[in-house]
């Protein structure tokens, strides 16, 4: 791309500091893990981070090999994603699994690439534990509260968090972003409090997705919904487009970024504090035990928002 729709970000003043120092109006923060869509970057959702860190959560944000962008390793070794086309017979095979599995790096994934990529939020998990006991920088130990642990993620990052849940009953909270649910998640459904933020149908097939991608998002992510034993939310946001659910909006100059069929027709900010609001709330309520009136019907602010939810 050139270099004009960039030139506005010298103007950006950001909110955050390398080794900042924890806040002392608690003890202890629950902690967040957030998974990147495909080719994306650990950093692709400031704006939500942001907001959730200034309200009182500790969030790790990682890079999976072949999966983001770019990989850089502590020893400096270099390792580029693997585009959509190169992964979407293991991306399919854990959403809808056909006998004749496919393979990678010469072993069979008979569950596709999706658990697989959710070991890696178990990791971190274990790892963030580790840092409470003891971190080598003297930054986090005892203030991470594992026991009040969630996940988020949008797009492939929306499918591994569900999966992530699945395998993994110590997150507690988990929050999807436009992604299909893999199979394993649709069969036997997730026992946490859910939230799935999205867009709509006709909204997806503007942007020219396939009728099976539109068919897989509506029933998958309807289908785990409908079937949770406890809390659930679906909130919908018609017309805001798959890129809106990322910091790229603001990367990129807008007029040029619609021109080229990015960027829909709702402003980008405003999606950004409809999204913030409901994660806020579902994290507050179920992670914190705070009252969340926003997740209790139809919000006058965002008349725009088609909201559902269901209770125990």
């Amino acid at each position: 791309m050139p270099s004009f729709p960039f030139t506005h970000l010298k103007y950006i003043n950001t909110n955050a500091i390398p080794s900042a120092p924890v806040a002392h109006d608690e003890s202890s923060y629950p902690v967040l893990i957030f998974m990147e869509g495909l080719n994306g970057l650990r950093q692709m959702n400031t704006f939500q981070v942001e907001e959730l860190v200034s309200h009182g959560y500790i969030i790790a944000a990682i890079d999976q090999p072949y999966a983001a962008a770019e990989v850089v390793f502590p020893g400096g070794r270099q390792v580029g994603g693997l585009s959509k086309d190169q992964l979407n017979l293991l991306l399919q095979q854990s959403i809808s699994p056909v006998t004749n599995a496919p393979t990678l790096n010469g072993q069979t994934l008979k569950d596709g690439i999706i658990p697989y990529l959710a070991q890696d939020a178990v990791f971190t998990l274990h790892q963030l534990a580790s840092l409470n006991h003891a971190d080598p920088n003297g930054i986090l130990t005892g203030h991470l509260d594992v026991q009040r642990a969630g996940v988020f993620g949008v797009s492939l990052g929306g499918m591994v968090s569900p999966e992530a849940c699945h395998m993994e009953p110590r997150l507690r909270a988990c929050l999807v972003m436009e992604a299909p649910m893999p199979a394993d998640v649709v069969e036997s459904g997730l026992q946490q409090p859910s939230m799935w933020i999205l867009s709509d149908a006709d909204t997806w097939r503007l942007q020219r997705w396939s009728d099976r991608d539109v068919m897989q998002h509506q029933t998958t992510m309807r289908d785990v919904f409908e079937t949770l034993p406890g809390d659930g939310y679906f909130v919908q946001v018609p017309r805001m487009f798959h890129l809106n659910l990322t910091d790229v909006p603001l990367l990129i100059y807008a007029p040029f970024g619609r021109r080229l069929g990015l960027f829909g027709p709702v402003d980008a900010h405003r999606v950004h504090r409809i999204v913030n609001a409901y994660t806020l709330a579902f994290f507050d309520r179920h992670l914190k035990g705070m009252p969340a009136t926003l997740l209790d019907g139809p919000a006058a602010q965002y008349p725009d928002v088609r909201f559902d939810s269901r209770h125990p």
